[in-house]
């Protein structure tokens, strides 16, 4: 990354962390007060966020399936960073969801107070597992980097040994293969939960929405799928723009080579997107009839037609099509193609969540009775964008540390690792700082070490 994008990063993260200040100090004061959503327009910006980052999440986490499950080679480098991409995410979404609570103190009883007779009991406990899960996998991915920094000794020695729990990472090459081997099969094992795990939970949040039979805009079999393949496109695009941005390890081809694939990958996805958007668009508008034909009249051609037309479909869809078709090779295409996906499927989020809500369930409702909270009309408040911001901010804010602090873009094999344990303990320790989703790229090869490797890494003469 280089110092122009990291000052603008910087810039970026101070200014959501001023407004956030704001935001928070004024939900601590006033509750929701200077919210704009009320008993007609219960679910407002926070609730499509909320659905918005545990897209990420689980796009992210099946992303990462396809190392360490499906044994994808080109996408050996970015297990770890998916996965991590995956937990931070996942905590943005449930803060957001906890800002929108009446008593956030409370939310806990959800846990120690459950009605499973609620989808949403059943997706806070299975948002549980996964967390669970994800924690799991990545402890088994980094456990023999995090001993190797413990060993080394330093400030942060404590901290790398409390989160290694205590592992040592053997240096016999024999014994440090079967241990990656050992990390290998657990992975797959944990991925394989996890896919399931990650498919019920986001395929729940969409069926919570599709199980409301009173709003026939959501009351629709295809939305728990629509659900799913937009977390596998905004996932995958976040990490298209985080791999662009970061890199992965490895030589300049081999990072070539994997922003190449994985802007295939959200390009084939994005296209099939959009394919199912069209069918769920275009059947209730083709003849004219139906409860949501007004609905989808006002969501493409109402106040807010510019959130479909400009940040959905232009900035969402066209923008990134053409930048994908014509400059996979390019860092900054790709960088920016994902950005914009990633961030402007927001919109489809809020196009989700917010019509339906503004239609009377009865003709005359909204002129029977007068007051601030009974409206139809809903647009986010200055104060509600303010708490977004510090979702942004928090999560900015644990990306960074977690990459300052752990090894999330390294990218050595098992091989080199194992040559580099017979020279000497010095190389050896240097040799344990490798990645599990790399070890599946070479399992069951033998090739010899990249000759593009820094010489700290190099194996030495016995």
């Amino acid at each position: 990354m280089n110092k122009g994008v990291k000052t603008c990063l910087w810039a970026a993260w101070i200014v959501l962390a001023a407004v956030a200040a704001y935001g928070l100090g004024e939900r601590a004061v006033a509750g929701k007060e200077l919210a704009n959503y009320g008993s007609y327009v219960p679910w407002g910006l926070w609730v499509s966020t909320y659905i918005y980052f545990i897209g990420l999440s689980a796009g992210a986490f099946l992303l990462s399936s396809m190392v360490y499950v499906f044994g994808v080679k080109s996408l050996a480098r970015v297990g770890r960073l998916a996965l991590f991409t995956a937990a931070v995410t996942l905590g943005m979404a449930l803060f957001s969801i906890w800002m929108d609570l009446g008593h956030m103190w409370r939310a806990y009883e959800v846990l120690t107070r459950p009605n499973f007779h609620s989808m949403m009991a059943w997706m806070v406990w299975l948002y549980t597992g996964y967390f669970l899960l994800i924690l799991a996998e990545l402890w088994f991915e980094l456990r023999c980097d995090l001993a190797t920094r413990a060993a080394a000794g330093g400030a942060l020695a404590p901290l790398y040994r409390l989160l290694s729990l205590g592992w040592t990472c053997p240096t016999d090459a024999a014994e440090l293969q079967a241990c990656h081997q050992q990390s290998l099969r657990v992975l797959r094992r944990l991925g394989a939960l996890g896919i399931p795990l990650a498919i019920a939970f986001h395929g729940g949040v969409g069926a919570l929405f599709a199980t409301l039979s009173a709003r026939p805009y959501w009351h629709s079999g295809l939305f728990p799928i629509l659900f799913l393949t937009g977390a596998l496109v905004s996932g995958g695009a976040l990490l298209l723009c985080l791999v662009s941005l970061l890199g992965a390890g490895g030589s300049e081809r081999e990072q070539k080579e994997l922003r190449v694939f994985l802007a295939r990958l959200v390009l084939v996805l994005l296209v099939f997107d959009v394919i199912l958007e069209w069918a769920e668009v275009s059947i209730p508008l083709w003849y004219g009839v139906g409860s949501e034909v007004g609905l989808w009249k006002e969501i493409l051609f109402g106040h807010y037609g510019y959130v479909f037309w400009v940040f959905h479909l232009g900035l969402g869809v066209v923008v990134p099509l053409a930048l994908l078709l014509k400059g996979q090779a390019s860092r900054f295409a790709t960088g920016l193609a994902g950005l914009l996906v990633a961030t402007t499927f927001l919109a489809v989020r809020l196009n989700i969540v917010i019509p339906p809500q503004t239609e009377p369930h009865l003709r005359g409702l909204a002129e029977a009775y007068s007051d601030a909270r009974l409206r139809f009309e809903y647009v986010p408040s200055l104060f509600e964008w303010a708490v977004v911001a510090a979702v942004v901010a928090a999560g900015m804010a644990v990306f960074w540390l977690g990459l300052r602090l752990l090894p999330l873009l390294n990218g050595e094999g098992p091989e080199e690792d194992a040559a580099q344990t017979v020279s000497s303990e010095p190389v050896a320790v240097a040799a344990s700082s490798e990645s599990a989703g790399d070890a599946a790229e070479r399992e069951g090869s033998a090739e010899p070490s990249d000759p593009d490797a820094p010489p700290a890494i190099q194996a030495s003469p016995a």
